[in-house]
């Protein structure tokens, strides 16, 4: 690949700054799926800023400019066919054949063109402008109505946390999207288990049903009678005729037999795993958690090589809240869905910013070895609840199997 670094470096000095390079069509697309690279001002110095496209995650790193050439050279050695590479004047294309032979096509583009019209060069800043699905200064009648907007739509300065966090949680809705689409029906069910005072849900609504026009059905869950009257009167007051909120308790909840997306916030302790375990048993396709105040593995651990460590409450409540949350996921993935775990707000902003992504899918980029997690089960000395209720709910199956 020497030929293609000299060429990338020649073409990076013989040009100015290189505004955009889009590294595509990968060798395997289960490594990576695409590469691009922009430019990127910090602290009055040049640099690129590579993302790298894996799964549904994206990584970020920052490149000096001298180091570009290389850096692109060897992911077109490694993972792609093909480059695409502009700037103000020119755009060069890449073509890697299986046998390393290098295609290149370089052509100007209007700009360099005599007459044509010359506009303002691009921010290369590094912290652009937040792009966010709903957008500030654009009134939405349910965040007037909570207080996060004022009626102008500005956005209240003590509630922007707030906005951030819908629109975050909005964007793992968005990217959850492709797996909901069922050809034997087109109205989806959902499910918000401990919605509260309801923000997330009145969100998910207005995306969904406002923004996109999904027909879907929605059902939030919580405890408090006067929380619940409260939400059910905004759903009425806009007309959301297909958001229905209910007082109910996540165990015992038996409204329905099928559910497509499962959304369970900041529900309690082992509520969690009650709405986890009604997921699976609906065979929801999707599933969103952000579990808060784990407290039964923190009860339960016991664990002498560990005790030096565990001493320290905050400490030990912080490594029973992970733990809990990593047993979960394992849990979920032995029942066939893909998970991750994500950072859904920052630290700074809320500790409850870890949530769990689990889609339903035929193929599995990999499954959890079940011995693995019993023996990790063994040497913290914990029974979490989630695989309890799925271990009932596998021998009531069972059972039941047995005597037909």
């Amino acid at each position: 690949m020497e030929n293609l670094k000299k060429v990338i470096r020649n073409y990076i000095e013989n040009n100015e700054t290189v505004l955009s390079m889009t590294a595509s069509n990968p060798r395997n697309r289960e490594k990576i799926q695409r590469l691009k690279i922009r430019p990127v001002v910090i602290k009055e110095d040049l640099f690129y800023q590579a993302e790298r496209f894996i799964g549904t995650k994206v990584f970020h790193e920052n490149l000096k400019a001298d180091s570009l050439a290389d850096y692109v050279a060897d992911a077109m050695q490694n993972d792609f066919k093909q480059l695409e590479a502009k700037t103000e004047g020119h755009c060069l294309t890449v073509f890697v054949s299986k046998k390393g032979k290098l295609t290149i096509k370089e052509k100007a583009t209007a700009a360099s063109e005599p007459n044509s019209l010359q506009t303002d060069k691009p921010a290369f800043a590094h912290n652009r402008e937040k792009q966010y699905i709903l957008p500030p200064d654009t009134p939405v009648p349910f965040l007037v109505e909570l207080g996060v907007q004022t009626p102008e739509g500005k956005i209240v300065k003590a509630k922007y946390d707030k906005f951030r966090q819908i629109n975050r949680y909005l964007e793992f809705v968005r990217d959850i999207l492709p797996f909901l689409k069922y050809k034997e029906r087109n109205t989806l069910n959902i499910i918000d288990f401990g919605c509260g005072k309801s923000y997330l849900t009145f969100a998910l609504y207005y995306y969904l049903k406002v923004i996109n026009n999904y027909d879907i059905r929605v059902t939030g869950l919580d405890l408090k009678e006067d929380v619940i009257k409260s939400c059910q009167a905004l759903a009425d007051k806009f007309g959301y005729d297909r958001l229905k909120f209910l007082v109910g308790d996540i165990s015992a909840y038996e409204g329905t037999d099928q559910v497509d997306m499962v959304v369970t916030l900041h529900a309690c302790d082992t509520a969690t795993d009650y709405a986890l375990a009604k997921a699976v048993d609906w065979n929801a396709k999707v599933i969103l958690s952000v579990p808060c105040c784990q407290h039964e593995l923190n009860r339960q651990i016991q664990c002498p090589e560990l005790a030096p460590v565990l001493k320290y409450g905050i400490i030990k409540e912080r490594m029973a809240a992970l733990m809990t949350d990593a047993i979960r996921a394992n849990l979920l993935e032995n029942q066939g869905y893909d998970t991750q775990l994500l950072e859904f707000i920052e630290l700074e902003n809320t500790p409850k910013n870890l949530l769990i992504r689990a889609v339903k899918k035929e193929r599995m980029r990999y499954k959890a070895e079940t011995g693995q997690l019993a023996r990790l089960e063994e040497f913290l000395h914990v029974t979490p609840m989630l695989e309890r209720l799925l271990n009932r709910k596998q021998a009531d199956f069972e059972g039941s199997t047995d005597t037909e």
